[in-house]
């Protein structure tokens, strides 16, 4: 009777324990962009064409999330050829030198609603730093297409290009120095 309750108290344990999923990003439904002011008077933008990214997460409300992401920054395209040339130069990525921007979350903490905050180390031109984001988890769903659940999220936040040393010796009435960091994406249950 004795082995019956410890080895039903230790299926009771770990049917109890939840295990951590992983969502690996849809890349057809994602984007990761940025914009930055020029000559205070427009918008630049621009987007990683390849990325890639997962969530590892054991709760239904993503509270304990691990979010990874990398992007190549040779697939850096603003829609115009000369300008994504300089932009890849040593003038401001460097991407011969630098050619991956990469990110893991250290916390993904829950604000109201849908509602979060993202912290986590951004490495950029050779630079980590500990940057923050807001973030929006729009819940999940199923696809009627495939029949995998899809979770969505949007990512935004401000970085300082000076910061990574990213076009250092652009003036600031030039190019701003504050860069809005967009990123919506679909994340598939695995």
């Amino acid at each position: 009777m004795k082995k019956l309750t410890i080895v039903a108290s230790l299926l009771l344990a770990l049917s109890a324990t939840t295990f951590a999923q992983t969502w690996n990003v849809d890349k057809a439904h994602s984007r990761l962009s940025y914009a930055v002011n020029h000559m205070g008077i427009s918008e630049s933008e621009g987007a990683f064409r390849t990325f890639d990214a997962k969530i590892t997460s054991s709760k239904d409300d993503m509270s304990d999330a691990v979010i990874e992401v990398t992007a190549d920054i040779n697939s850096l395209s603003t829609d115009n050829e000369m300008r994504d040339k300089h932009l890849k130069s040593a003038d401001f990525f460097d991407a011969e030198k630098f050619g991956t921007l990469t990110f893991k979350s250290k916390s993904f903490k829950k604000v109201s609603g849908k509602n979060y905050k993202l912290v986590g180390d951004l490495t950029l031109h050779g630079v980590t730093k500990t940057v923050t984001l807001d973030a929006v988890f729009n819940g999940t769903a199923t696809n009627p297409m495939n029949k995998k659940v899809s979770a969505g999220f949007k990512f935004t936040g401000t970085i300082k290009r000076t910061d990574f040393g990213i076009g250092a010796s652009m003036p600031v009435a030039m190019l701003g120095d504050d860069v809005k960091i967009l990123g919506n994406a679909e994340f598939v249950k695995e």
